[in-house]
């Protein structure tokens, strides 16, 4: 194994026991360190490759304080303290460690945790690697490309939006002067949608004219060093200028990150980084910038040696800002409605790792559409070719499961009447989404582990080992650190799998995509039923603002299925159920003249509405996909409903049997 291995611990008696085990499992230990300080000492004369950290140590600095250190000069390391208290967990987590024990802690677990904590390290690495090559390459063909320097700043700005997320960029080019202007960039307007931000563009936005206009980007201020800003923004921690101030305030500004770069005229240009997430820039995007510099400084003088010429005629720049789109969709997210900066900084993660083979865990509530992130992933990836195979381990019986993902001979177990291919087999050359990985039984998971170390299964009543070449796509709605603290999910595995971690945001956090939500689902329905759609009525949008949607946007998906059904399709689109509850709102009242009559057309309206449920449904009431999940019910009220309002399977057929 050889990796060298530094101790940081302040209980002389354990520091040496964990030195004597780790070097019987062929580790070298570099060094046994009480404090930060003395650690420091000891990685100045021979840099580890690995740390073991605890988190209370002697001296003036915590674990957590050497731990940003380690972070800073990418060096693996994983906490050992039986210091948990919610606050320093937290704490210890915006390190991001590749591993954590809880003393005391078997050998075993600790021996994994190196492992796994090396494995993560060097995929870690070697992506890093690879993605700044090829960002590094890019800037070296915009570069050499025949273009004016608008059409330059338009690609720097879209090959680092993976890389240094921004919501607006803009960059300041070197040389001033009274009536010169200097400031142009980009506003993101959608997945590679951005719009010109220049001279006209700033100037309806601050709603200056010409001259007061220039006298305010006058006192624009300028910085020597890479600076990092987050809310609150205040005079006094925030070198910015006038015009800054008014564009974090329009644009509603939570995070700045500007990177100065002088120029081989003895100017300076500034890139302003402007992001809508708060706290997102971190050191790790200036020391990538500053490992790019001499390309970024080559690249904004051809930039500078082209005047910039005029934007195109626009309108008067406000909140809900249009202008004409300056790229399109990439078509892998032709399937993903939404605008957000939280789902734009989704995708953004999406292009990054689909390259790759790395194992990716897709994280985020029921409804928020974890599936179409892994077919992006595929579809993005060179395996987009192969097969992408979905398995629901919420849904496989635990004593089918083994079979189901790895096969099984003939004869295996009764009823195994030939041999099958399980679902990692028919992955071969692909991907395989495992929907609900929590719900994976212990056993079956220590299973699951080996094929990710070593890409290889083994038939249900077979011998032999075969080797598989797929790439394991993950999803989940449970908190799996939870579930790994209650002893349902394994630790070793949870880590090999959280290698690039992606979350989805909730519905509730991305309102403003539910009106073109809205938009698309109407749309598809009324085409689906062949009904005109004629809009959605502004009650109805307005009350789905109000709403915190707990189903997402499957929840949402299913309401708007429900207005369609219900809708005379001569008019826009109603709210047909109480937002807070399943029953049905009757907007018309035909020929209504007792109690009873309501009573009777609400029943059959509510009975209209699960039957065309229960049919989307192949009659299945239980499971994902099922009749009860799609109307946001529980199994047993939906057949207590059924009962009620007398539907029988033979409801769910049409005369001609379909």
């Amino acid at each position: 194994m050889g990796n060298k291995v530094l101790i940081v611990e302040d209980e002389f008696v354990l520091a040496n026991d964990l030195r004597l085990l780790l070097e019987q499992s062929g580790y070298k230990v570099s060094g046994i360190a009480a404090s930060a300080e003395e650690a420091g000492d000891i990685m100045q004369k021979q840099m580890p490759d690995l740390v073991i950290l605890d988190i209370q140590l002697e001296g003036k600095e915590s674990g957590i304080d050497l731990a940003r250190k380690l972070k800073a000069a990418n060096i693996a390391f994983i906490y050992l303290s039986a210091f948990s208290s919610q606050k320093v967990l937290e704490q210890a987590k915006t390190t991001e460690p590749y591993g954590f024990l809880v003393k005391p802690f078997r050998e075993q677990d600790l021996l994994v945790a190196l492992d796994i904590a090396w494995y993560r390290h060097q995929h870690s690495l070697e992506s890093k690697l690879r993605q700044e090559q090829m960002l590094h390459n890019q800037f070296v063909q915009i570069t050499n490309e025949r273009s004016d320097g608008i059409q330059k700043l338009s690609k720097i700005s879209r090959a680092i939006q993976p890389h240094v997320p921004f919501d607006l960029i803009l960059v300041r080019h070197g040389g001033s002067g009274e009536g010169q202007f200097n400031e142009t960039g980009y506003l993101r307007t959608g997945f590679n949608e951005y719009q010109f931000i220049g001279e006209l563009e700033l100037m309806n936005i601050t709603g200056l004219k010409k001259d007061a206009f220039y006298q305010l980007i006058e006192e624009n201020n300028t910085t020597a060093n890479a600076t990092i800003y987050s809310l609150p923004f205040t005079d006094e921690y925030t070198p910015v200028g006038s015009l800054q101030k008014i564009l974090i305030n329009f644009f509603n500004i939570q995070s700045c990150l500007v990177y100065p770069i002088l120029l081989s005229n003895g100017t300076q240009a500034h890139y302003c980084f402007y992001s809508r997430q708060r706290d997102i820039y971190t050191q790790n995007h200036v020391d990538m910038l500053n490992r790019l510099k001499a390309c970024l400084m080559i690249v904004t003088e051809k930039i500078n040696q082209h005047e910039p010429e005029p934007s195109p005629p626009v309108t008067q720049v406000s909140a809900g800002i249009k202008k004409p789109k300056t790229g399109t969709d990439h078509s892998a997210f032709k399937c993903i409605i939404g605008k957000h900066p939280l789902l734009l900084a989704t995708l953004d993660l999406v292009t990054q790792v689909a390259p790759y083979t790395t194992s990716v865990l897709i994280l985020g509530e029921s409804g928020t559409g974890k599936e179409k992130i892994g077919q992006c992933i595929h579809s993005l990836s060179p395996r987009k070719s192969g097969p992408f195979i979905k398995v629901n381990c919420a849904a496989i019986p635990p004593t089918l499961i083994e079979s189901e993902l790895f096969g099984h001979e003939k004869g295996a177990f009764t009823g195994a009447v030939e041999k099958r291919k399980g679902k990692f087999e028919q992955a071969e050359g692909g991907t395989i989404f495992l929907d609900e990985i929590g719900e994976l039984p212990l056993e079956m998971q220590v299973k699951l582990l080996r094929v990710l170390q070593e890409k290889e299964i083994e038939y249900v009543g077979g011998g032999a080992v075969k080797k598989v070449d797929v790439r394991i796509v993950a999803a989940t709605n449970r908190n799996l650190e939870k579930e790994v603290a209650a002893g349902n999910f394994r630790l070793d595995l949870y880590y090999r799998l959280n290698v690039f971690p992606i979350t989805l945001p909730p519905l509730r956090e991305r309102k403003s995509d539910i009106n073109e939500l809205a938009m698309y689902f109407a749309d598809r329905f009324c085409k689906e039923f062949n009904k005109t759609f004629k809009g959605v009525a502004p009650a109805m949008l307005k009350e789905m603002h109000a709403y915190n949607w707990p189903g997402n946007i499957r929840e949402l998906e299913n309401v708007l299925e429900q207005s369609v059904i219900l809708s005379d399709g001569k008019s826009a689109l109603e709210l047909m159920r109480s937002l807070t509850g399943a029953a049905p709102r009757i907007t018309s009242s035909p020929n209504i003249e007792t109690l009873q009559d309501v009573k009777f057309i609400q029943q059959e309206t509510e009975k209209e509405y699960i039957i065309s449920i229960l049919k989307k449904s192949d009659g299945r009431i239980r499971g994902k996909n099922g009749a009860a999940e799609l109307l946001n019910l529980k199994p047993t009220t939906l057949e207590s409903k059924m009962t009620k309002l007398g539907i029988k399977k033979e409801d769910l057929t049409d005369p001609a049997g379909n």
